[in-house]
């Protein structure tokens, strides 16, 4: 009889990722999103980063790493509160971008490093405190989650999605499509207490990022790269709907997104049951 003790979690997520289609992106797909990134989702003023910082636990912490950290939304905010930060992401645009930033703010105890989820890790050192922000889609997810639990010493942070899709079901049903949903913070919850982890889980209501579109081309642009290549009639849709939604003053797509913090206190490899 299958139970939730005999489902194997990781497997299922890895299957969830083929059904969802979803591939690891090239580095240069980053790269050209960096610069905007950098301005919708590393605003130090943004309800998500100061929430995320709330929410940590700083005791006794001098180091932190920071994964797949972006242009250094979370390394930059918490900055203050360590004595070195060491962010990695495999986008060297995203490490441009964070270098000039921390250097804007004056943070001179910060280093950017090119390296990925996949890769090695045994050249970094161990950290107090390891975060994940955002960045925890990957095709491993339990690997992602055992390095994490490895190169932190103390505790380790990590968001997930709530939400099964990134697209607004108003965008759904316009284009009448069925898109793929996407595993969400469940999984980890249930690979780390397979485990042996027991994590805490908190939530943080945040500004979409995606919901500012300057322009008819950036809405398209960017549903575009949330469902996958759109149709002359899907784009003759969305147009009419941005240019109604733009007259009546309504938004284009919910302004809102939730995250699951899903965080815990290090335990050694030895204890863990893999």
């Amino acid at each position: 009889m299958n139970t939730i003790e005999t489902t194997d979690f990781a497997e299922l997520y890895k299957n969830h990722m083929v059904q969802a289609e979803r591939t690891k992106k090239a580095p240069e797909h980053w790269d050209k999103r960096a610069e905007k990134m950098a301005e919708t989702c590393a605003n130090p003023n943004d309800p998500y980063l100061i929430k995320f910082r709330e929410m940590m636990d700083f005791t006794g912490a001098e180091t932190l790493l920071d994964v797949g950290c972006g242009p250094g939304s979370i390394s930059i905010h918490v900055a203050d509160k360590f004595k070195k930060v060491i962010g990695i992401d495999y986008s060297t645009g995203m490490l441009a971008v964070a270098k000039r930033r921390a250097e804007q703010a004056g943070i001179h105890h910060a280093q950017f490093i090119t390296c990925a989820w996949e890769e090695s890790w045994d050249d970094l050192p161990r950290c107090d405190i390891a975060v994940a922000s955002r960045s925890t889609l990957v095709m491993d997810l339990k690997a992602a989650l055992i390095k994490l639990n490895r190169q932190a010493k103390l505790r380790v942070y990590t968001t997930h999605t709530v939400s099964p899709t990134f697209v607004d079901q108003r965008i759904i049903r316009l284009l009448g499509r069925e898109v793929p949903t996407l595993p969400t913070y469940i999984y980890a919850v249930n690979m780390l207490n397979q485990m042996g982890i027991h994590p805490k889980v908190d939530y943080i209501r945040s500004r979409n990022c995606q919901s500012n579109f300057n322009t008819l081309e950036q809405f398209i642009e960017g549903i575009n790269f949330s469902v996958g290549p759109l149709s002359e009639d899907e784009i003759s849709r969305l147009t009419t709907y941005y240019h109604d939604s733009i007259k009546n003053g309504v938004s284009l797509i919910s302004p809102t997104r939730d995250w699951a913090m899903v965080s815990w206190d290090v335990v050694p490899e030895s204890e863990l049951t893999l």
